[in-house]
């Protein structure tokens, strides 16, 4: 890759020469398929010395920035904003939030709330009257990069030689190690083993142009990037400015929205195009579009790929875009539309359910089957269920019922408790079930846990047969990218293939959404081509095509 990287901190390659070609060696099923060609990192663990994750599938984490336009003190109760942004993300950090304020005026001093668990837990009436400001960011958080511990809780609060700084960062760094070591070796101190806390010191170096008058954040936001080209989306703040951030493959999402005076026409109506008009009291940048409305924001459009955005009282600008290296497509994570994201939320000018039933839709076209009914898993395969049904005019019916106050059970720490889970987190509607043939729709399958107590549920219930269909290709390769995916050995589309895991998990067929499948799902209504320059998704951990090289640092 392109850059001003010296030998000290080497950058991506597509060169794998020298890694270890893993035959893995843990897989000795006879009914394994697994791809023995693929160069293969070799990894004692994918976050050794960083903060083990025993966790299944989970992402990184949410990140959202709120500012007010104008004269400050604003009207707008940027920590009350913030804190709803950071519930409608719920769903990508359920570990640990934060919310860090500014009152615009002094350099030194942020006002800041940290904490474990739930966003409604961490921020009660004494929290939020302490955060007062014109201006913030906030970060919602899984852990892959480093421990699940109050000191990796973000945002990262550093203070510099120009005043305070605070970053929260959604993604992964490929290339950490390398550039932790330049870090370390410019003689700055790193207290813990977070990416987040990395890129926060890595900013405070001055670019390599050097500086005249003072600080130039911009330049150093373009240096940073350039060390590092993938995987993050960053809001940075300083006294009175928010830096909105995305690397330049694009690969984690970023967007931006208006806050709308309570009286405009698109808050009273809900029609985006009559508040096009109307003058903004303030901006928010948010991971995910799924929580303006509920904040009295429209959404106005995202970050583009390696775009940094200065947003301040008078409003918002791109000070900088850095490129991606030659030949090199954008790579925003497919996964988003197929788990991630919540269903109301916009990617590239679609809404995410519509692209999850078009999933469901080129499902029904690859793999038919005979049955009486089409359901799914609940909410995960909801939207391409009913792309299922409509497609193949089979009936769409409920028939399992989700118990609303239980965690997600891909956070339980052990195979057997995976297992207890479904059962405390869904029953089966037996009057729908009974004697009926079920095509059963879910999103993914990590490592197949789940998916055979539920149909062991439904076959209790009085199913004459049940077919699973998923709508996504089998997974089969790790993410270096901020998605918890360390090892193929974990996962069961390396171990067996979809008629040997249908006959282990108890279904009477199970079929997989192909590759090409789910690409033109998620292409049928975009707004924009790859042909235009963007559209270009990653599918790494579906085809081990890695968007910038296998990473080559030694303890990957």
């Amino acid at each position: 890759m392109e850059g001003p990287a010296g030998p000290s901190c080497r950058l991506l390659s597509d060169d794998v020469a020298g890694h270890s070609q893993d035959t893995n060696d843990n897989c000795q099923s006879d009914s394994c398929h697994c791809d023995r060609t693929q160069a293969e990192v070799k990894i004692k663990s994918k976050r050794f010395g960083r903060g083990a994750v025993e966790s299944g599938l989970t992402h990184e984490c949410g990140v959202f920035g709120a500012i007010g336009t104008g004269e400050w003190p604003t009207q707008v109760d940027v920590a009350q904003v913030i804190c709803l942004g950071l519930v409608a993300l719920q769903h990508r950090g359920q570990e640990s939030a934060g919310i860090v304020t500014s009152e615009g005026k002094s350099a030194r001093t942020f006002n800041s709330h940290k904490g474990m668990g739930l966003i409604n837990n961490i921020f009660n009436d004494d929290a939020m009257r302490k955060l007062k400001g014109n201006l913030g960011i906030g970060h919602t958080r899984y852990s892959t990069s480093a421990a699940s511990e109050e000191v990796n809780c973000q945002p990262f609060v550093v203070h510099t030689a120009h005043g305070a700084l605070a970053v929260a960062h959604n993604g992964e760094l490929v290339n950490c190690s390398s550039l932790r070591k330049m870090v370390l070796g410019r003689g700055v101190g790193l207290s813990t083993h977070s990416d987040s806390e990395l890129i926060t010191q890595a900013l405070c170096l001055n670019p390599p142009e050097g500086e005249t008058d003072g600080p130039d954040w911009p330049a150093r936001i373009n240096h940073l990037m350039r060390l590092a080209p993938l995987s993050y989306s960053l809001v940075i703040m300083l006294k009175d400015k928010i830096y909105a951030v995305r690397d330049p493959y694009g690969n984690r999402p970023l967007c931006l929205g208006k806050i709308l005076p309570l009286g405009s026409s698109f808050l009273l109506n809900g029609c985006a195009k009559n508040g096009m008009d109307d003058k903004p009291e303030g901006w928010v940048v948010s991971s995910e579009s799924c929580g303006f409305l509920s904040i009295g924001a429209r959404y106005v459009r995202e970050v583009l790929p390696g775009e940094i955005i200065e947003m301040s009282r008078r409003g918002i600008r791109t000070v900088d875009v850095v490129e991606r290296p030659a030949m090199k497509q954008q790579a925003f994570c497919i996964f988003e539309y197929v788990y991630f994201a919540r269903a109301d939320s916009i990617f590239e000018g679609q809404m995410v359910y519509s692209a999850r039933l078009q999933c469901g839709r080129m499902l029904a076209r690859e793999s038919p089957v005979d049955a009486d009914i089409v359901s799914s898993v609940p909410e995960s395969g909801t939207a391409a269920a009913h792309g299922y049904a409509r497609q193949s005019g089979i009936p769409f019916m409920e028939v399992l019922c989700k118990n609303r106050y239980v965690g997600r059970t891909f956070i339980q720490p052990s195979t057997r408790l995976r297992q207890l889970g479904v059962a405390k987190k869904f029953g089966a509607l037996s009057e729908n079930v009974r004697g009926k043939r079920i095509v059963l729709i879910d999103d993914s399958i990590v490592r197949g846990n789940t998916i055979g107590p539920i149909i062991k549920l439904l076959r209790d219930a009085g199913a004459a047969e049940v077919h699973i269909r998923i709508a996504s290709p089998p997974l089969k390769y790790p993410c270096y990218m901020g998605i918890n995916i360390p090892t193929r050995e974990e996962l069961i589309a390396n171990k067996m293939d979809p008629f040997k895991l249908a006959e282990h998990v108890g279904a009477d067929s199970l079929e997989y959404l192909s590759v090409e499948g789910l690409v033109s799902a998620v292409h049928y209504n975009m707004k924009t081509t790859p042909s235009d320059g963007v559209g270009g998704h990653c599918t790494a951990c579906l085809t081990g095509d890695y968007p910038g090289g296998l990473p080559d640092d030694a303890d990957w």
